[in-house]
């Protein structure tokens, strides 16, 4: 009995997690199209993209079936037919499964240490992986009449820069989600600094989100702050606050969105939202990368002052092996002279 349950167990893990996998891809998608832009399923920001990728990375490919039951059960109730549902569906799942095959095989770090792996999330993970979704499902609605021809490529731009907007806001969140432990013995002011940190990132955005295009950019310095202070633990939070704000502004059009039409709304919108996550993104992954060469630099001076130290020791009490004192010809053992 005992070896059946174990054998058992991992295939019970796996359902645990194909599960909250659905859940979560639904409870996200449905939170996502309240911000929707474009005939009432195409959103500036997709995280269900995000929270897939996230999820393959965890637990490997094997939870593609999670994604495409999520998916399913999302587009299912927005129609427009049970054939393409089933298309959009696929679209929704291939992407994101292609992005973690694009990264897996560029050997991907999940602890986004180094700037070459926060790249390879931008262009294999985002910008490449997501094409997939976006052209699959504006080309379903197309072909269902759910858009026009006139409509296609403003449709299909929001689609692509809102799943790839999942992927570069909610998978940086969740892989310093992991990784992030509970510390022990912060100063007090070191708490301050990353209290001060969010809450100035909410009120600028948020300030700046109902003023004049100028000051929509004021939230950057904070992002620089984070990075540099609190790396990916602390860029990635703030990197969302921002997007968030940003993206109810664009949706109830006040502030610098007031006013215009949708192309250039999201023109405006995805500019800020992605100035906002490569600065998080990459800045952050810098820094890390900065740090850890710093640490391997003191590391290797460690052992040379150690190599150093030993030497000047051999030589104080041995002598220096294999040097000859100039004033005695080589091969000849001065110590063995006899006196006349």
């Amino acid at each position: 009995m005992g070896r059946a349950d174990e054998r058992l167990r991992p295939y019970a893990a796996d359902g645990l997690r194909l599960a909250a996998i659905v859940v979560t891809y639904y409870v996200a998608a449905k939170v996502g199209l309240q911000q929707q832009l474009v005939r009432g399923q195409v959103t500036p920001f997709w995280p269900p993209t995000g929270i897939a990728l996230v999820a393959l990375m965890f637990w490997g490919p094997r939870m593609w079936p999670g994604i495409a039951l999520g998916a399913f059960l999302v587009n299912v109730t927005l129609g427009p037919g049970i054939v393409p549902v089933l298309a959009i569906t696929a679209g929704n799942t291939l992407a994101p499964v292609c992005a973690y095959l694009l990264l897996r095989r560029a050997g991907f770090r999940l602890a986004l240490d180094r700037l070459q792996d926060a790249l390879a999330l931008v262009f294999l993970g985002a910008l490449g992986g997501m094409l997939i979704s976006a052209t699959v499902g504006t080309g379903v609605l197309l072909a269902s009449g759910a858009v026009s021809a006139h409509d296609f490529w403003p449709t299909w731009s929001v689609w692509w820069t809102g799943d790839a907007m999942g992927v570069l806001i909610i998978a940086p969140f969740l892989l310093a989600a992991r990784t992030a432990r509970w510390p022990r013995g912060v100063p007090v002011l070191r708490w301050a600094e990353a209290v001060a940190l969010l809450g100035g990132t909410a009120a600028v955005t948020a300030e700046a989100t109902n003023a004049s295009l100028n000051l929509l950019f004021l939230v950057v310095p904070f992002l620089i702050w984070a990075a540099f202070r609190f790396q990916l633990v602390g860029a990635a939070p703030c990197a969302l606050i921002a997007s968030v704000i940003a993206i109810y502004a664009g949706a109830v059009e006040s502030g610098p969105f007031s006013g215009k039409d949708l192309l250039a709304m999201m023109i405006i919108l995805q500019a800020f939202n992605g100035t906002v996550a490569l600065t998080a993104l990459l800045l952050s992954a810098a820094v890390t990368e900065r740090n850890h060469t710093l640490e391997e630099i003191e590391k290797v001076c460690d052992h040379l002052r150690e190599a150093l130290s030993r030497l000047a020791l051999e030589e104080k009490f041995d002598g220096a092996p294999g040097v000859w004192p100039p004033s005695h010809p080589k091969g000849h053992d001065h110590r063995r002279q006899r006196r006349p």
